[in-house]
């Protein structure tokens, strides 16, 4: 037997930011970490600019002005993409690779979550892996679990907190009682949210990660457009306030439910139960539940972001591919059979809701309230009234029993049409245990 090491599995590396600096910075201090013990080298790197000041040393790497270049270049074994967003430079290096046969591995989740079928269509056809597991989660092997641990349990949902910078923001709202621009602005200042901070406060870094995991979770191809995305821009210091005397927190919660047609898939603030596990996840941590029918209820919880965490996880495909451990589907099933998965009916969707609205001080009010709400079909869970302030404004906060979206919505357009009602009221809906 030939005792002789693996050859050096070569890998083109584009994009030098946070995570890719890191990714360099782990194959200088464990070149030969792979299982086999074979070498990983860079054999050449791509970015925006040449000249940036950078955390990591490229003075000794071959550079590419274009990364399709460097995707397709005979030294690359492995194309390594890590420059973002879903199209232009980063799709076109991706699925150059894809289309010469060079196994891809990437931590974008824009680029999967919008062009997934086409690009596990491409990897197939040409025998090229397509692997993403820091795509979501940074450094917490959501993926390899659904795609790999879990393939022998049928799974009905994933839902939990899938944005750091988002779970930062309502952390430190709660903990400080500021309000929402003031924390952002703290969180930029910080570097925990970018300076154009709208993919992270708007809740599409969430959706793409949720679309991801919804595609392997559930056989299907990723559908970005119909999933329903909602940020926390509108979340208030009252609303926090108002959630924690009743017993709740709020966090961003993305969630997927697997459905007759397809899945629904969700990203939207929601009010959590104080004893509930992602209401612990605190600051910039990223937690999943996973419910399988014959596993039962999985709890993941980790670093969702960050060089170190996010290149471990690069590193981590990088291995698979290169001691030839990747022999599955990219989404499950054969991309020729996947089918995107399409959305249930929204408005027939049950779950509690808070309810906060601002009124009047008037006689009758709370009267007129439970009579619009009534008039939808919807019941009241819980009540509760705060003091009339100097305005003679006075907030109140319903929960209701579960109750149909449409229902809900029925509700607050009642609700709104009253003359005592100051605002159109505020729902959140409330996750259940």
């Amino acid at each position: 037997m030939s005792s002789e090491a693996p050859r050096a599995s070569r890998i083109g590396l584009a994009g030098l930011g946070t995570v890719g600096a890191g990714l360099l910075e782990l194959l200088r201090a464990a070149p030969d970490y792979a299982p086999d013990g074979r070498r990983i080298e860079v054999s050449g790197v791509s970015a925006r600019s040449r000249s940036r000041p950078r955390q990591a040393d490229i003075s000794m790497l071959r550079w590419f002005d274009d990364p399709v270049a460097l995707a397709t270049a005979p030294e690359t074994d492995i194309f390594v993409e890590l420059m973002g967003g879903s199209d232009g430079p980063a799709k076109a290096a991706v699925e150059a690779a894809l289309c010469a046969g060079k196994p891809v591995v990437t931590a974008n989740k824009a680029l999967v979550a919008e062009h997934g079928l086409e690009l596990a269509r491409l990897a197939e056809a040409n025998g090229a892996p397509l692997l993403f597991e820091a795509a979501v989660m940074g450094g917490v092997p959501a993926v390899k679990l659904l795609r790999e641990g879990l393939v022998g349990d049928g799974v009905d949902s994933v839902s939990g907190i899938l944005n750091g910078t988002c779970n930062y923001i309502l952390s430190e709202m709660e903990a400080s009682g500021r309000e929402f621009a003031d924390v952002l602005a703290d969180a930029q200042r910080l570097g925990y949210a970018e300076a154009d901070p709208v993919m992270d406060v708007g809740g599409f870094d969430a959706a793409h990660k949720i679309v991801i995991l919804a595609a392997i979770a559930f056989g299907g191809a990723p559908n970005f457009a119909a999933a329903e995305v909602e940020g926390i821009e509108a979340v208030s210091r009252l609303d926090i306030q108002l959630a924690a005397e009743l017993g709740y927190r709020i966090k961003l919660i993305a969630s997927a439910v697997r459905e007759a047609q397809g899945a629904r898939v969700q990203v939207a603030p929601a009010l959590v139960s104080l004893d509930h596990p992602l209401a612990r996840a605190g600051g910039a941590l990223n937690a999943l539940f996973i419910e399988g029918r014959r596993t039962g209820r999985l709890y993941i919880q980790g670093a969702g972001a960050g060089a170190g965490p996010t290149a471990a996880a690069v590193a981590a495909d990088i291995a698979d591919v290169a001691v030839g451990t990747v022999r599955r589907p990219v989404f499950q099933r054969p991309a020729e059979g996947l089918v995107r998965l399409m959305p249930g009916d929204a408005e027939a969707t049950m779950s509690k809701v808070y309810l906060r609205l601002v009124v009047r001080d008037r006689p009758g009010v709370i009267a007129n309230v439970s009579e619009a709400l009534a008039k939808a079909s919807v019941s009241i869970d819980s009540f509760l009234q705060h003091p009339v302030g100097l305005t003679g404004l006075v907030p109140i906060v319903l929960t209701t029993q579960a109750a149909s979206a449409g229902a809900v919505r029925d509700a607050v357009e009642h609700i709104s049409a009253l003359d005592a009602v100051t605002e159109r009221p505020r729902t959140i809906r409330i996750l259940r245990g």
